[in-house]
């Protein structure tokens, strides 16, 4: 099969942990052909959606670990499967590529995530179709609601819908000490919604990132744990990072998402759970492939590449 990888540029791949690249040595070495680009190569031209792209070889050395061909222009629809694995921030940009994206699965192309099931999740808002499985929840721009929330729950986290790696993510305890300043300074005086909920102390257990691949739970979640007095479990924040087997409760609110979000289109999905608390439903580009396996010995990318096979035989 022919694959084609979105990505960010391969320089910036953390070679040790990144999981767009287990994704792509597990292919490789399934006997399939790599194909990469950036979002900025994906075009429109000659009425057709086209990617200009590199072949890609992945090679053993740390250093210098991959090889690109000449680069060649391709419809996404002569691919087997095109891969969208780009970082957030979520950008008008990385909109616009969605919108690429969705025209070509039009002309026959298989996007995963499909790219228009990307746009109707925010990765952060989606969490309130499911408003049972949440923490006490606030979005908002407003301060005088932010300082009504603090009031009734006391202990609280804000953080803006566009973050990642824990970007902008504060605490604010009962003293409420600082909170309309970092209200003001996170949404820009009002001008950009942000994300509130009651403090979870569960955190101190970890911020548990759980995979779904094809409508299927991976059995071992990544328990990113906050260090010294760090509120923050995200890795790229200084979490630790401890696989883990799911317990009942997590394992419950999976199998209840995995169906629907894959009936969707989100093949890939990574779930936060604090506690058994549901806080943000990643569908750009999940992580914690290559922590998961190496700690429990459960093959993540084995995993996704044999459900990626089953979905676009």
């Amino acid at each position: 099969m022919d694959l084609l990888f979105i990505a960010d540029p391969l320089e910036s791949f953390k070679v040790s942990k990144d999981s767009t690249l287990a994704m792509m040595r597990i292919a490789q070495a399934a006997g399939h052909q790599l194909w990469f680009c950036q979002s900025r190569h994906i075009l429109w031209r000659d009425d057709f959606v086209v990617a200009d792209c590199q072949s890609l070889v992945i090679k053993p050395s740390s250093t210098t670990w991959f090889d690109l061909g000449s680069a060649e222009s391709r419809p996404l629809n002569t691919f087997n499967a095109v891969l969208m694995r780009t970082d957030p921030p979520f950008d008008i940009e990385y909109l616009n590529t969605t919108w690429l994206l969705s025209a070509a699965t039009r002309q026959g192309a298989k996007v995963l995530n499909n790219p228009m099931a990307i746009r109707d999740h925010s990765e952060k808002i989606s969490i309130t179709e499911f408003p049972e499985l949440i923490p006490p929840t606030l979005i908002t721009r407003e301060l005088s609601a932010i300082e009504v929330f603090h009031q009734e729950h006391e202990d609280i986290v804000i953080k803006p819908l566009d973050g990642m790696g824990g970007m902008g993510v504060f605490r604010v305890g009962p003293d409420g000490l600082n909170l309309a300043s970092i209200v003001e300074t996170l949404g820009e005086n009002g001008a950009r919604t942000l994300m509130v909920q009651r403090f979870l102390p569960e955190i101190a257990l970890g911020d548990k990132r759980v995979l779904l691949i094809g409508g299927e739970v991976v059995p071992f979640a990544l328990a990113r744990i906050p260090q010294g007095r760090e509120i923050r479990g995200n890795l790229a924040a200084g979490g630790k990072g401890v696989a883990m087997p799911l317990t009942d409760a997590e394992k419950k609110v999976a199998e209840r998402l995995a169906p629907i979000l894959n009936a969707r289109g989100l093949f890939l999905v990574g779930l936060d759970l604090i506690g058994s608390y549901l806080t943000e439903i990643n569908v750009t580009s999940p992580t914690c492939f290559v922590e998961i396996t190496e700690q429990s010995g459960f093959d993540v990318s084995q995993c996704w590449l044999t459900a990626l096979e089953k979905a676009i035989a």
